[in-house]
């Protein structure tokens, strides 16, 4: 009798220690829960709405966007990825009907303040606290520099002489429009490897490969694109299947 309450125990633990290894195994879902965007943002302007492309109106000097995956009031750090200025927005609204290949829709005062280069408006979107330090002290830093620039004396005006030395023209570096768009990153390379045949299978897209991050990181892209309208394409196609923070990603 006390050796079958024996194996009664020792079977009941075993089980119970089968169960807490199997919820211990990583699901396939994206390593990294915090959200965080890069993509293309659109400027508002009263045509999009008047042409109802946006749903609802923004105040252009205001500090302002629509984030459809953010809520009302949330705080949020946007970075223009070609100078890296970044300011801290709130978001107006997440009830907001917009073409999905951009990311956001901002007001033409974020997009003057970050300098914006509107053929190539770039961005990250990031989530932040309202009782972040970055709100203090990034904001902060961003608007001295600014306020020293502006105060900053001129000393006076130098005029060289053209015979003495030649001035040397720097030819501005133009950089080579090529962009990729980050599915997800999975633990396992199964994992990714499925998604990949899935995405093949139900949109089409021919551009897709597995890149490996590291041993438990495998990341599915879809690229490169070396213009727009081809990225837009195969951005638009890959929305059918509901993936939740499709990122665009420039190739430097």
């Amino acid at each position: 009798m006390n050796y079958s309450k024996f194996f009664l125990i020792f079977f009941l633990l075993f089980l119970v220690n089968c169960s807490t290894n199997i919820q211990n195994i990583p699901t396939e879902t994206n390593i990294d829960n915090r959200f965080s965007n890069k993509g293309f943002a659109l400027v508002y302007n009263v045509e999009l709405y008047e042409q109802n492309i946006v749903n609802k109106k923004i105040d252009n000097r205001s500090n302002l966007i629509f984030h459809k995956n953010l809520k009302k009031n949330s705080s949020v750090k946007i970075t223009n990825l070609l100078n890296n200025k970044s300011i801290i927005a709130k978001v107006k609204s997440n009830k907001i009907k917009h073409p999905i290949f951009f990311n956001s829709v901002i007001s033409e005062r974020i997009a003057e303040d970050l300098e914006l280069d509107l053929n190539e408006p770039y961005v990250q979107i990031s989530l932040i606290s309202n009782n972040s330090s970055f709100i203090a002290k990034k904001t902060k830093t961003w608007e001295e520099e600014r306020e020293v620039a502006e105060k900053a004396p001129v000393d006076g005006i130098v005029i060289n002489d053209l015979n003495e030395k030649k001035i040397k023209k720097t030819k501005k570096e133009i950089k080579k429009f090529s962009y990729s768009i980050k599915i997800a990153d999975f633990y396992y390379k199964k994992s990714a490897s499925d998604m990949l045949k899935r995405i093949r299978k139900e949109t089409g897209v021919k551009k897709i490969k597995v890149v490996p991050l590291s041993k438990t990181k495998f990341r599915v892209i879809l690229g490169p694109f070396n213009d727009i309208n081809s990225l837009k394409n195969s951005y638009n196609k890959t929305t059918v299947l509901n993936f939740e923070n499709l990122e665009i990603i420039r190739n430097d």
